[in-house]
C-alpha cells in the first residue's frame, strides 16, 4: 500500500502534497506508533504543531 501512496505524489499533480509521518505515544502502555498523514505543503507546519 505504501508504494501506491508514494508513487502518485511523485506525479505532477502531487507535488502539492507531503506524507507527514509522526511518532505517538500511548499513555497505557508506553509505546510509540505512527500516524501517517497526506497533507499539502500548506498545512505541514499545522498538522506537525498538533
Amino acid at each position: 500500500m505504501a508504494k501506491k501512496v508514494v508513487a502518485s505524489l511523485q506525479k505532477k499533480e502531487g507535488k502539492n502534497f507531503a506524507k507527514v509521518i509522526r511518532a505517538v505515544k500511548s499513555d497505557k502502555t508506553g509505546a510509540y506508533t505512527f500516524k501517517e498523514e497526506i497533507v499539502t505543503l500548506d498545512q505541514v507546519k499545522d498538522t506537525l504543531a498538533k
